[in-house]
């Protein structure tokens, strides 16, 4: 199954910085508009705007006493504002290396006080007065006026990044948006373009670095999500590794599977599809049913198989009592016993992998439910397209009523319990479902619409497209009569 591929981008700003004493002077442009004077050019601008203003008003060329009147300062103010604004109109720099991310350049918006002209801050939305300033975003600010918007502390860097208009230090930002992998919890690192890539499950979409797809990190073998650092998964006799969450639903044992098999012999025979026989149901290791698959002369299975319907006479060794969790987490106490299949009909006995949650060891059984129903009622023929999609189908339509029942939370009445001295958990009877057992149920029925494979993802989907046109029982007639779907 392929993975998403993602791509994160950020924006980084620059703040430019200045004072006031009379005159303005601001520092380099930063991606929105900056002045490019130096102090010392602007000194001696200011030095000759001066004279040049003295030679034509004798009181405005005087020494400016330490104890001048305000009027007298803000008229000299806006007088050396004016011509310098005359004589050295600002320039705009050019933008380089901008993220495509980056916040949009907006009209300079600079207020202007009715009574003195002096520009305002627009933090406090007060008069800049005299003394240090900041210029960035197209506005001046106090210095301690232009706060990141996460901690609501000054930003002091020369660097700050923008989300939504909002500035944020590179710390703030980063630890609010910056991506962290769902396995290591450390930051995504960046590629070598500097963006931030990372993968994710298609539909769980848990994200992780791309090392992890090839530094051995283990996926649960029911819900396939990665093995965080922080939880360590259950580990089976056989190296599979299974999630917390799947093990509270995991059916461990054959005697604890009747329960699930008597459940779907009912939903079969509400379908008007009763199986006569009594076909023994095996829960067995994943060494066991690669060995039966090996004596099976006929059939259709997956690379990875996980269900069979057996037909030939054998010994299978079952799992007879439901395995403790031991030191490390891992499967111990495992009892199975050997179980001579004998052969009274097409079908000698079902077998299942065992610790798989309720609902995937379900969809599996059904779809082997259906193998049998096929072999004993008379279905020959049919291409591994016709006969895995149909089994599909049972397997999907088997999801969707436990899916809705369990949303309803309607129950049903349970068997009695299991001579297993370790109870099935709660979770794994029929009924209402925990949230995470819904999302699994989904995931499932995902798998099934989104296979790839010929036999059983177009299978199915030419299947699921006759049954919802002509009905179940008319499209199992024709396929009797045609061995194919009928279109």
């Amino acid at each position: 199954m392929g993975w998403l591929n993602k791509i994160f981008k950020g924006s980084v700003n620059r703040v430019s910085r200045g004072h006031y004493d009379g005159h303005w002077h601001e520092g380099n442009q930063s991606e929105h508009t900056r002045d490019a004077y130096d102090e010392s050019d602007s000194e001696d601008i200011a030095h000759a705007i001066a004279l040049s203003l003295a030679e034509q008003d004798p009181n405005k060329g005087k020494a400016i006493d330490p104890d001048y009147s305000l009027e007298e300062d803000e008229q000299l103010a806006r007088a050396l504002q004016e011509s310098l604004n005359t004589e050295s109109p600002r320039q705009n720099a050019p933008v380089e290396n901008v993220p495509s991310e980056s916040i949009p350049a907006r009209e300079p918006h600079q207020p202007v006080l009715p009574s003195s002209g002096f520009r305002t801050c627009a933090g406090c939305r007060k008069p800049i007065g005299h003394g240090r300033f900041l210029s960035c975003m197209d506005e001046v600010w106090h210095p301690q006026c232009f706060k990141c918007y996460a901690c609501n502390k000054p930003i002091s860097e020369y660097e700050f990044a923008m989300h939504e208009d909002q500035p944020y230090h590179k710390s703030c930002y980063k630890d609010f948006f910056h991506p962290k992998c769902d396995v290591c919890k450390n930051f995504i690192p960046t590629n070598k373009n500097g963006l931030i890539e990372y993968r994710a499950h298609p539909f769980w979409m848990q994200k992780y670095c791309p090392s992890h797809e090839d530094d051995g990190t283990p996926r649960c073998c029911s819900c396939e999500r990665m093995e965080p650092t922080d939880i360590k998964y259950i580990t089976l006799d056989d190296g599979r590794k299974l999630c917390l969450e799947c093990l509270t639903s995991a059916t461990m044992d054959s005697p604890e599977c009747q329960h699930l098999y008597m459940d779907i012999q009912e939903f079969f025979e509400g379908l008007n599809m009763k199986v006569e026989q009594q076909v023994p149901l095996l829960l067995v290791e994943r060494q066991a049913l690669n060995e039966a698959l090996e004596a099976e002369k006929s059939g259709h299975h997956l690379p990875e198989t996980r269900g069979l319907c057996l037909s030939e006479e054998q010994i299978v060794r079952t799992i007879l009592k439901r395995p403790t969790i031991g030191p490390g987490k891992r499967i111990m106490d495992m009892i199975t016993g050997p179980y001579k299949l004998v052969r009274r009909c097409e079908v000698t006995a079902i077998l299942i992998l065992y610790g798989l949650p309720r609902l995937q060891t379900g969809s599996i059984l059904a779809h082997e439910m259906m193998h049998a129903y096929l072999r004993l009622k008379g279905y020959r023929s049919l291409s591994p397209q016709v006969e895995e999609g149909i089994c599909q189908v049972l397997s999907h339509l088997w999801l969707e009523s436990e899916i809705i029942a369990g949303a309803s939370g309607n129950t049903a009445s349970s068997s009695a319990s299991s001579s297993s001295s370790s109870a099935a958990p709660t979770s794994s009877k029929k009924g209402a479902k925990t949230e995470f057992e819904k999302k699994l149920g989904a995931f499932i029925k995902n798998q099934i619409e989104t296979d790839s494979s010929v036999e059983y993802g177009d299978g199915f989907r030419a299947g699921i497209q006759a049954v919802e046109q002509y009905g179940l029982r008319s499209t199992l007639d024709h396929m009797r009569l045609t061995g194919s779907f009928p279109y």
